[in-house]
């Protein structure tokens, strides 16, 4: 009726963007439960800095943490790789 049927959605920009948010939220979820097992709680403060990481940036900082003994090995960590 509309044309429609030959529209797929996951072609769209609109699709991507919001596939890609949902993909930095979920990856971020992820580190924050690890870093939060790793090294204890974390501050509001880090909290807000790793908030602003890229989905390549929470990548790194995942693996990273693994070398995680202490929140300054994390502070550190983001001094040398967010701008």
């Amino acid at each position: 009726m509309f044309g429609l049927d030959d529209f797929d959605i996951k072609k769209t920009r609109f699709y991507e963007e919001v596939r890609e948010e949902v993909r930095q939220e979920q990856t971020q979820e992820v580190v924050m439960r690890l870093l939060t097992r790793r090294i204890g709680v974390v501050s509001q403060e880090l909290q807000q800095q790793i908030g602003k990481l890229s989905i390549e940036q929470l990548e790194n900082l995942a693996e990273a943490l693994l070398d995680f003994a202490t929140a300054s090995d994390l502070v550190i960590w983001l001094q040398n790789h967010h701008p």
